[in-house]
């Protein structure tokens, strides 16, 4: 069963659903269908709550046995909260599957060294409201302040680093990061960082404070149209090549199906909306 919400705030991972498709924000952040989990956001996760717990570690335990010896008690935290068994067939195919995460922990040590690294954050939760009301919310993987103030915010990916000309598409989560950074802190971030442990390569990017402010407007411009789409319920799907990966599709109008009645009270143009 489904637990419609009206949704308050705007995330990376939202705002980009709703740039991809409309419909797909809708079955995501006011349906709330479920979606099964995929091998790649599974591993994801896992990868992700490994380096997390290896900067719990004292700086001269960071090395790739201790990275490596962690993958197996969080892989059981992980299945203790969820049931993964579904995506694997049997445990043969889940051993190869654990030897792809343990290669892209080897990766990361091959790109930095984390006995070098003090993170003034790991997992970090930014929230802001902008002027106009709209509210941001991100989490970011790690967080680097030096001595001189200078900040790097670092975010990883298990994936490989796209080609150039999408480079503006994977930055979009980094400037929302150091935006609300910036709207907190008062500090413009120095770098954005994004690490691919897919290559080992990575995507950097430094913003300007005017690039930030421009952001800042494309982003209320974006929660705008958001907003009114929630109010409405006019939720327009948004054909793509991502349609193969959605796990929609027998709901979307797009390929002969028909959305579930909008869980929401709706309200005309122009009206407030309901309180929340």
């Amino acid at each position: 069963m489904s637990s419609a919400t009206r949704p308050t705030q705007l995330s990376p991972s939202r705002a980009g659903d709703f740039k991809q498709c409309p419909l797909l924000y809708r079955f995501r952040a006011v349906d709330r269908l479920p979606e099964p989990p995929s091998r790649a956001q599974v591993q994801g996760t896992l990868v992700h709550a490994v380096l997390e717990r290896l900067y719990e570690l004292d700086a001269g335990r960071r090395t790739p046995q201790e990275a490596l010896a962690l993958i197996e008690p969080e892989w059981t935290k992980l299945n203790a909260s969820q049931e993964y068994s579904e995506l694997f067939d049997g445990l043969g195919d889940e051993s190869d599957w654990l030897r792809s995460v343990r290669r892209l922990v080897e990766t990361y040590f091959s790109m930095e060294d984390p006995q070098r690294l003090q993170p003034h954050r790991t997992e970090c939760l930014v929230t802001t409201t902008l002027d106009d009301g709209t509210q941001l919310k991100g989490f970011i993987d790690r967080a680097d302040v030096n001595p001189a103030g200078l900040v790097r915010l670092v975010d990883y990916k298990t994936g490989k680093r796209p080609p150039d000309r999408f480079a503006d598409k994977a930055l979009f989560q980094m400037k929302f990061y150091a935006l609300v950074w910036w709207r907190t802190r008062g500090t413009v971030p120095t770098l954005l960082r994004l690490m691919y442990l897919g290559d080992g390569q990575v995507l950097d990017y430094s913003p300007t404070q005017t690039e930030l402010e421009q952001f800042e407007r494309t982003l209320k411009a974006l929660w705008a149209s958001m907003r009114e789409a929630i109010a409405t319920g006019l939720f327009r799907p948004q054909k793509s090549k991502l349609c193969g990966w959605c796990a929609h599709q027998r709901l979307c109008p797009e390929f002969g199906g028909e959305p579930p009645a909008y869980p929401l009270p709706t309200v005309l143009p122009g009206l407030e909306m309901p309180p929340t």
